[in-house]
Parts: structure tokens; C-alpha cells; sequence
């Protein structure tokens, strides 16, 4: 049964920092591409960041670039994204979807909420 299950996520003030996991499980999780979409409330489901299987190219939308960290161990079948200097903007469910290539729907998380707020 293939799984992906998100956790980390909380509510952490403007400034601060989270870490979000994705443990991954029922398919080759090295083989596939991993991604962190995040939707807040009203607004459309946003790619955030995309990692690579193997080589470990990252990509990043502009809104999170130099303030997120995608990365991955896949001896753990796990997948991760560090988050520094929040702002109450990024504020959203986060999810972790795994595809095997860039167009494909792939599998999806059922998201972890972060709140950012004093």
C-alpha cells in the first residue's frame, strides 16, 4: 500500500523555524522525484519545492527560495523540508507528493497544517 505521511508541521511565530517530514512507503521511493506543495485558505495549491531521486537537483518557487531547504534520505525513504525565517504568509497546509517524472500526478500526503503567527 503506498503511503505518504507528512508530519512537523505546527504553529511557530514570524522568524522562526520548522522542519516537515515525509516518510514515504509501499513504492521505490528512491526512484522518484519528491515535491512540497503548500495551499493556504481561498488561494490555489502552490509548488514550493521539487527534489530530484537520485542526483538531487532542487528547485524552489521564488516566495520560499533562500529560506527553504528541500532534501532526502533514501535509505530512509524519507523526504524533507527545512524552513527558516516564516512569515505569516506561509501559513498553509503542506503536502509531499512523489512522482517519476515532472508531469505525473503522482502520490500524494494528506498535508500537515503550519501556522505562523505571534
Amino acid at each position: 500500500q503506498v503511503q505518504l505521511v507528512e508530519s512537523g508541521g505546527g504553529l511557530v511565530q514570524p522568524g522562526g523555524s520548522l522542519r516537515l517530514s515525509c516518510a514515504a512507503s509501499g513504492f521505490i521511493f528512491s526512484s522518484f522525484l519528491m515535491r512540497w506543495y503548500r495551499q493556504a485558505p481561498g488561494k490555489e495549491r502552490e509548488l514550493v519545492a521539487t527534489i530530484t531521486s537520485t542526483v538531487g537537483t532542487t528547485v524552489y518557487s521564488d516566495s520560499v527560495k533562500g529560506r527553504f531547504t528541500i532534501s532526502r534520505d533514501n535509505a530512509k525513504n524519507t523526504g524533507y523540508l527545512q524552513m527558516s525565517s516564516l512569515k505569516p504568509e506561509d501559513t498553509a497546509v503542506y503536502y509531499c507528493n512523489a512522482a517519476q517524472y515532472i508531469q505525473q500526478f503522482g502520490y500524494w500526503g494528506r498535508g500537515t497544517q503550519v501556522t505562523v503567527s505571534s
